[in-house]
């Protein structure tokens, strides 16, 4: 049975298990507290090009979302983002748990324009009764988004300057940030992510972890009693090093970048391939996520020998469906699956 149902389905790139088992029996101080986080910030920090960000490492993404926005958005306020961004869809009310109401924009192939935002908060504060209404604390977007698709250098930079007129923080969701970086058509880089954002993460969960998200507060450290709100929300990991450890191998001789360049790779046959078959793709995305529509006789057929993720459904007879490649994706994975299509 192939799998292409998502990029987080093995365990660790052997780096990072080598390392693990190297510095298994070394006594580290707790809570990211250790020489490896240490390490491993210095090392985001220079491959941002923000000496001075602020680095902290949690145990997952759904967390990670919920703890920044929770932090950087007031109590009384909502979170903007798009309708089927990830917060909005795929985190069980994590957001809306802390009280925080998450305020849907229409979204466009899974991304978020500025002059919606724009339109919205501008709707808003016209409105004579505003201060009776859950305002706007924050925009949250993801890049790559729920759909594959990336954000130009050009829509962030708009995003960014509407976010600053209504002092708004910019959040990213990183969790396929590798992906995002690493694709054919890549725009942004790392500097531009940390100049237009006032906080964004990496994801390792996705791109070659075992766990652990890092985030980073580009402009001004994260808010007092961070880690407190961490370890309240339960995302504080007390094996801290754990994390550490892994984003350290990560970002050694371009191991992020590079495994996440294989996965776009190997997508990249796959979309070749399903183009040159017929196959109607739902997007023209460039990273590691394929969205194809399908219909339920060909769903069945490949569902006995290749696993893949239903994404939406389009009508009685056809579904979206999502062949996800990942840093482990092998020649002989991809060759196999494009035989069988």
């Amino acid at each position: 049975m192939l799998s292409f149902v998502n990029d987080y389905s093995e365990g660790a790139h052997p780096a990072i298990l080598r390392r693990l088992s190297e510095t298994n029996m070394e006594q580290l101080p707790g809570y990211g507290s250790d020489h490896y986080c240490a390490s491993a910030k210095d090392r985001i920090r220079k491959a941002c090009g923000t000496p001075d960000a602020d680095v902290w490492f949690l145990v997952g993404g759904t967390q990670t979302n919920q703890n920044i926005l929770d932090a950087v958005a007031p109590p009384y306020a909502g979170i903007l983002c798009a309708d089927n961004g990830h917060i909005n869809v795929h985190e069980a009310g994590a957001i809306e748990s802390t009280g925080r109401k998450v305020l849907a924009i229409p979204g466009h192939d899974g991304k978020l324009s500025a002059a919606d935002v724009s339109r919205w908060c501008e709707g808003f504060f016209a409105d004579a009764n505003h201060e009776h209404m859950v305002c706007p604390g924050a925009v949250y977007i993801s890049h790559p988004t729920e759909y594959g698709t990336l954000y130009s250098a050009a829509e962030l930079e708009e995003l960014s300057k509407v976010c600053r007129e209504y002092h708004l923080p910019l959040v990213l969701d990183g969790a396929r940030l590798g992906y995002g970086l690493t694709a054919p058509d890549a725009d942004p880089d790392l500097a531009d992510i940390a100049r237009l954002t006032d906080v964004f993460t990496i994801g390792g969960t996705k791109v070659g972890a075992l766990f652990g998200e890092a985030v980073v507060f580009t402009h001004t450290p994260a808010p007092k009693h961070f880690l407190t709100m961490i370890k309240r929300r339960g995302a504080l990991l007390a094996k801290g090093w754990l994390l550490g450890l892994q984003f350290d191998t990560l970002f050694t001789d371009d191991l992020y970048l590079s495994i996440s360049h294989h996965a776009n790779e190997e997508a990249g046959k796959i979309r070749a391939a399903l183009k040159a078959k017929g196959y109607r793709l739902a997007n023209e995305a460039s990273t590691n996520q394929i969205l194809v529509t399908m219909d339920h006789a060909t769903i069945d057929r490949l569902s006995h020998q290749v696993g893949m993720g239903f994404m939406l459904r389009v009508d009685d007879d056809h579904d979206v469906m999502r062949i996800c490649t990942s840093w482990a994706t092998t020649d002989e994975h991809t060759d196999q699956l494009i035989a069988l299509l």
